[in-house]
């Protein structure tokens, strides 16, 4: 036996075959490193003889294995909530979130749903009467929709947040408010008379006409209702939340309207109003103190003269709210509508998700294609739907791309030679890789890996092409196997060729995912722990079920079958070879390269003048080889040629092929090795490829450094939906988004009133927080707190200087005297709850604006049952809830002085700056305020408050998104980019 060559001779593709490795490394002569790639391509080959020894068995376990996993995928869940994917993980947003959704639930307050519309024309102006008439028959016809479900039809005025219904004494009065009660739209139509067309409630009145918002005049009303009925407590909230003539009162669009009130400004004259001077500053509800939507809530694309008055905007915006499905399953429990259906909060959340549907359906639908404006309408729910729809698999695209790749494989395998072709190991390679895919899905479903868009939409194709690589380099290695290889070993030999390379890329693969799962994003890191099983099950099946493949597919080719059709034998199996005398001339062919049995008809004659006897052979020799060897030297010959007769076309001087077949000279291979290698070769092809892939690597480092850093909505929202459209448009004109400050862990609101002070207003002079007007400072709910008991304490003084109320008596007074009085008199013991001596020693508000501690939550439990338009606009949102106490002036016992405090209050309402606003993707509110964080007194003593500072003269939410990267809670102060 020749002995190898030292290793410094070694070719540098040189492998050692398993067979002689052993003797190698005993004499010492192959270093550790190739001695370890030694052993464990010793390993593989052992390997690839056991599978193809049992080469059925192990394709019909491996099968079995693949396709059980696979039947996990039954069990997947896909995740679309973008606070469950795009949150951190154990960050302290993700911990402020679940604090404020186990305090105060997932949707405490209201959901909305938005109108843009924006010119198709760019830079058009909006504000003209003919766009607001456009955006009037969209908001109408979105406010008329109603759906039908358990047998009840649901309209908007049945679902929508309204600010807090006041209780009245008279009960006609009252039953005739709750119809009429306005919805919260925050619309630029509320600054005409137009926006009273959105309301849709009515009441009926004998000898009137239904009493509409378009038709009703509160102050007129009450003075025909006057002398029938005691209305002064419903007079008195009507003048404290300032509503005047509501809608009647304000400028008609198109004065020559029949149905424009002669109360409207421009009724007499007939004169258009001036759009842009009206939208100034914004538009108020009904209530001018509580409703104000400030201009930037209202309008896109703003542009404003050196005096800062309005001049054109591009873009307006309607917002309608909600309730919440937990304050609509505790609206109408317990109501005659919903007694016989077995109301529950999930059938209230499908009432709320049907109307948001057919809502954007038919907003959407509004306005004709040719109008000059479009409209993009939006609800949490169709982005819900959206999402869903994206993030499940996509059937048609999946087989789409694994058919694609089927034939792709196929023609790249299949050889004219139908014996030596290898098609069906091809279509068998891809089937088996999308069966691994399958089945590493199947694993991650059974280990609880949530799937996402980007386990549905990317890793099947990602997945795809990593396993057809190996299976094209293992199916290569199979056909190149060296002459003399014994047919038991050729599986074995391919493996210990080839795995070795197949087996480092497929662990590289999977260390670099494993690896990235470290990234704490929940949709990245289920990704990347994804892709790196999905990699590991591909592994598993090219390394142990495909070599079976090719030991079956060896079978074939040795039974001479046709490819793809292997019960059919191969036509080409009686062929003749064609070799041509030059060739057997200029080259030396090895004894035993080919055992063939050859027919050759020869010419001899013997010349006259020599006795020499010439042989002369055709130009052509016909060698027909014996059906004993039908693979030739490729399986069978001792030694190695480079003119294996029945190899592939590897050299550029084969011809072997079957001669009954038309262009068999040309194949994939044909051509890149006869065509397309020399054209790169060309000196004019390299400099055209480096200056290309240059010029790419200068655009591509210009590129990065244009990525900014965040992740809008946008970004994960499919573009070319209505959805995509519309979170655009907002980005563009309406970049607002809400942001809530969270107070936890043992705070004390009573005590803690000069640092909420002093926080809200280091935290409105943000450069980021939307100014308030000049007349109206910002406020939040602890503002509205305070200034309603300045004003019960204003009323008590002047009831108290008048004489109306004594120190034993207070039903003479006016309600909120009286008000004052009960609260006056509390002391906060249980023991001696009531001090009557305190009426002139102490006030509700000291000289520096702090309410006494001993008093916040008695007065706070009277401000949430006497001032329900103040609470609704504050957003104020208490856990748990205050208890309800009813005030009756007249009724004076001890039993109804005794005010009972929250003792376990947890106050979770939000601290409004009215009108702070945010950029998107910049925690502004999270930055040090004056250099440094701001830090609140603990007070372990006291209950534990889950409370936020938000905004709370605006009654919207602009973008939920926003919300995540501030401080998680569901209402929030505006901010602005």
């Amino acid at each position: 036996m020749a002995r190898p060559p030292p290793l410094q001779e070694l070719p540098p593709g040189y492998t050692p075959p398993a067979r002689v490795a052993s003797p190698q490394i005993l004499a010492g002569s192959l270093k550790s490193p190739l001695w370890l790639r030694a052993y464990f391509q010793g390993l593989l080959f052992s390997l690839g003889c056991g599978i193809q020894r049992h080469c059925g068995k192990v394709l019909f376990l491996g099968l079995l294995a693949f396709g059980a996993l696979a039947l996990g995928l039954r069990v997947a869940i896909i995740e679309t909530d973008l606070e469950q994917l795009w949150v951190e993980v154990g960050s302290r947003v993700s911990q402020e979130l679940h604090y404020t959704k186990e305090k105060l639930g997932e949707e405490a307050a209201y959901t909305s749903q938005m109108l843009i519309q924006t010119p198709r024309q760019e830079g058009e102006n909006v504000l003209t009467p003919e766009a607001l008439d456009l955006h009037l028959q969209a908001a109408l016809t979105a406010s008329k929709v109603q759906v039908s479900l358990y047998g009840k039809s649901w309209d908007l005025n049945k679902i929508c947040y309204k600010s807090g219904i006041p209780l009245i004494e008279n009960g006609m009065i009252e039953r005739m408010i709750e119809k009429l009660f306005p919805c919260v739209i925050l619309t630029p139509l509320d600054c005409f008379w137009e926006g009273a067309k959105l309301q849709g409630g009515s009441a009926y009145l004998p000898g009137r006409p239904d009493i509409q918002w378009t038709n009703l005049d509160p102050e007129q009303l009450l003075e025909e209702l006057g002398p029938f009925a005691s209305l002064e407590g419903f007079r008195e909230l009507l003048d404290k939340a300032q509503v005047g003539q509501a809608y009647v009162g304000r400028p008609c669009l198109h004065p020559d309207d029949l149905h424009c009130p002669p109360s409207a400004p421009n009724h007499h004259s007939k004169q258009a109003p001036k759009v842009a001077q009206e939208l100034s500053g914004g538009c108020h509800g009904f209530s001018h103190k509580f409703m104000h939507w400030q201009e930037e809530l209202l309008l896109g694309g703003i542009a404003k003269d050196p005096q800062g008055q309005l001049l054109r905007a591009e873009a307006l915006q309607s917002t309608f709210l909600l309730m919440s499905p937990r304050q609509l399953y505790e609206h109408f429990r317990g109501d005659y509508q919903t007694h016989d259906i077995g109301w529950s909060e999930e059938q209230a959340g499908t009432v709320l998700q049907a109307w948001q549907r057919r809502f954007v359906q038919l907003a959407q639908e509004a306005l004709p294609q040719n109008s000059s404006q479009q409209i993009h309408a939006f609800s949490s729910t169709t982005l819900d739907d959206i999402l869903h729809a994206f993030s499940e698999v996509s059937a048609a695209r999946v087989v789409g791309g694994y058919l694609l790749m089927l034939a792709y494989a196929c023609v790249t395998m299949l050889r004219w030679d139908c014996a030596q072709s290898q098609g069906a190991v091809g279509l068998a390679g891809v089937l088996l890789v999308a069966l691994a895919v399958a089945s590493g899905l199947g694993l991650c479903a059974l280990l609880g890996i949530t799937f996402n868009a980007a386990t549905t939409q990317v890793l099947p194709f990602l997945a795809l092409g990593i396993g057809v690589d190996d299976i094209f380099l293992l199916a290569h290695a199979f056909t190149e196997a060296p002459p003399g290889t014994p047919l038991q070993e050729r599986t074995g030999e391919c493996l210990q060729r080839t795995g070795t390379s197949v087996a480092l890329t497929s662990i590289s693969h999977m260390v670099a995912f494993f690896m990235a799962a470290l990234v704490p994003i929940p949709a990245l890191r289920a990704f990347s722990l994804q892709v790196a099983i999905v990699v590991g099950c591909n592994f598993a099946a090219v390394m142990l079920v495909f070599p079976a493949v090719l030991s079956l597919d060896l079978h074939r080719r040795h039974c001479q079958r046709l490819d793809v059709l292997c019960c059919f034998s191969s036509p080409c199996s009686a062929r003749v070879i064609q070799i041509l005398p030059q060739e057997l001339g200029d080259r030396t062919v090895p004894v035993g390269i080919a055992h063939l049995t050859a027919t050759v008809q020869a010419f001899t004659h013997c010349e006259a003048s020599s006795q020499h006897v010439v042989t002369i052979l055709p130009p052509r020799a016909h060698l027909v080889p014996p059906p004993s060897d039908p693979l030739g030297s490729e399986l069978f010959s001792p030694g190695g040629s480079t003119r294996d007769l029945l190899g592939q076309e590897e050299g550029p001087r084969q011809k072997a092929a079957c001669s009954s077949l038309p262009c068999a000279r040309w194949n994939l291979a044909h051509f890149a090795r006869y065509r397309f290698a020399p054209l790169l070769l060309q000196s004019h092809s390299k400099a055209m490829v480096l200056a290309l892939f240059g010029g790419l690597l200068g655009l591509s480092l210009y590129g990065a450094t244009l990525v900014q850093d965040g992740l809008a909505l946008t970004d994960v929202v499919p573009r070319g939906t209505k959805e995509h459209a519309f979170l655009s448009a907002q980005l563009r004109y309406f970049s607002l988004y809400e942001v809530a400050l969270v107070t936890q862990g043992g705070f004390d609101y009573a005590h803690s009133q000069r640092a909420l002070f002093d926080l809200h207003q280091r935290f409105s002079s943000l450069k980021a927080v939307l100014p308030p007007p000049a007349a109206r400072a910002p406020r939040t709910w602890l503002h509205y707190y305070r200034n309603w008991l300045q004003g019960i304490q204003a009323a008590f003084d002047q009831d108290w200087a008048s004489g109306r109320i004594s120190r034993h008596s207070c039903r003479n007074g006016s309600e909120d005297g009286a008000l004052a009085y009960k609260l006056l008199i509390q002391t906060g013991d249980a023991r001696e709850p009531l001090d009557f001596s305190q009426l002139t020693t102490r006030k509700l508000v000291d000289k520096d604006g702090l309410i006494p501690p001993e008093l916040f939550y008695v007065g706070l439990t009277m401000w949430v049952s006497s001032d329900p338009l103040g609470l609704a606009a504050s957003q104020a949102n208490f856990y748990p809830p205050p208890p309800e106490w009813l005030h009756d002036k007249y009724d004076t016992t001890g039993e109804n002085l005794r005010i009972s405090g929250p003792a376990a209050l947890l106050p979770a309402g939000c601290l409004h700056p009215a009108g702070m606003h945010l950029p998107r993707l910049r925690p502004a509110a999270a930055q040090p305020l004056d250099g440094g964080p701001h830090r609140l007194p603990d007070h372990p003593g006291e209950p534990e408050p889950a409370g936020c500072l938000c905004p709370g003269a605006h009654l919207g939410s602009s973008d939920r998104w926003g919300c995540l990267h501030i401080a998680g809670s569901a209402h929030a102060c505006w901010f602005q980019l």
